[in-house]
Parts: structure tokens; sequence; C-alpha cells
């Protein structure tokens, strides 16, 4: 099934900041249930159309998820600044709960990459005593100060979480989410030869998203 115009729409929230941007790319048939694709860092040019959030988007819609690409602050005509992380975090609980209410009976997932990886990370912490989400997958997910200066505070994940990760990643390096992982004894898997981005495996990382998410749709 190839994107049209007609299987894309556009909605938008008011949320803290302003006015916030989804990209919503609708299944051929009824949804098998909702996922959020969250984008790289918006202060390196990270967006929904970035190639990693846009093959994932693609395999998970052609799987039968109604696939929720949100625009993080400042990111095309959402309003706002960057928050660091915590605008971000305010921002998807208001998402996952307005499609909450549209899609009651539906399981809701969140697929973050990057700086999308961290703010999914943060908002599924937040449900988790509540409401958590039906399924959780990191992608890169930086942990502590990566080389470009940033700091991105570890994060107690749920343990359902499906964490991929490429070998050579150089902008949130394998050896800090090990050291991480390692007392918890997180499975992480680790794509060998790849990048931050998944180059040349991309497609594969992929199918594992659809795999695993796969299995939270057919309960």
């Amino acid at each position: 099934m190839n994107s049209s115009a007609s299987q894309r729409e556009t909605r938008y929230l008011q949320g803290p900041a302003g006015r916030l941007r989804l990209t919503l790319d609708h299944p051929a048939k009824p949804p098998c249930g909702v996922v959020l694709v969250g984008h790289p860092q918006p202060l390196l040019g990270g967006s929904p159309r970035h190639p990693v959030p846009h093959a994932l988007a693609r395999a998970l819609r052609d799987a039968g998820w109604l696939v929720v690409r949100p625009s993080f602050r400042g990111v095309d005509d959402s309003e706002g600044e960057h928050g660091a992380g915590d605008g971000e975090e305010q921002d998807t609980l208001l998402m996952i709960a307005t499609l909450r209410e549209d899609y009651p009976r539906l399981p809701l997932a969140l697929v973050g990459f990057s700086f999308g990886a961290y703010v999914f990370a943060r908002a599924a912490r937040a449900l988790e005593t509540e409401r958590p989400v039906d399924a959780l997958v990191l992608m890169g997910l930086p942990v502590g100060q990566v080389p470009d200066g940033r700091y991105y505070p570890p994060q107690p994940i749920p343990g359902s979480a499906l964490l991929l990760h490429g070998e050579n990643d150089e902008r949130a390096p394998l050896t800090d989410l090990l050291q991480w992982a390692r007392p918890r004894q997180r499975p992480v898997v680790v794509f060998a030869g790849t990048d931050h981005f998944f180059k040349g495996c991309l497609p594969r990382a992929a199918a594992m998203v659809v795999g695993h998410l796969g299995a939270i749709a057919a309960r």
C-alpha cells in the first residue's frame, strides 16, 4: 500500500505552550491500534519527516496501525520553544489522553527515536502508576552526557520496553546505554556495524518494531 493524501491527515491540539501539529497516517482497514512515533532532536533539524520516523510510520501503517507523528514544540507549525524534554513530555501526555478518548478500545503504543525516545521514556514513566501505555519502543535512546554536549538524565523505563541501538552510535553512545542497563540486566537489541540512524538496517529495525507491537495488537 502506497502513501497518499487520502490516507494522511493533519490535526492540531492546543497544548500548554500553544498549538501542536500531529500527522496521522491511516491504515487501509480499521486500525488494530494507535502508535505515537517520536522524532529526533529538533535543535539538530529533527522532524516527523526524518528518515527514521518516516520509515517507522510507513511500516506500522502498513501493518494496520494508526500512526501519529507529532511535531515537537517549535517544529513545523507547532508553537512554543524547545523544552529540553520537560515541555515535550507534557505535550505527549496531552496527546495520549486525547487519543485514548478518541480511540478508547484500541491499544496505544509509543515508539520514540533519539530525542523522541527520551521524551517517550519520560511520558511512559509518568503513566506507569496510573494507566501504562500498552507498548514502548526506544530506538537510539540518549543516556547521560552525549557528544554534542547535551545531558539526558537516565530514566526508569518499564521492564517491558524494547530497546534498539546501533553498535556505532555516534550521537547516543552504546556504552552509555549499556552502563545504565547493566545493573538492571536490561536486554538491549544491538544492530552490529550501524550508526545512530540504523544505516543499512533500518527496514529490519522497523520490522522488529512491527513484530513487537503485533503481539500487543493480537491480545
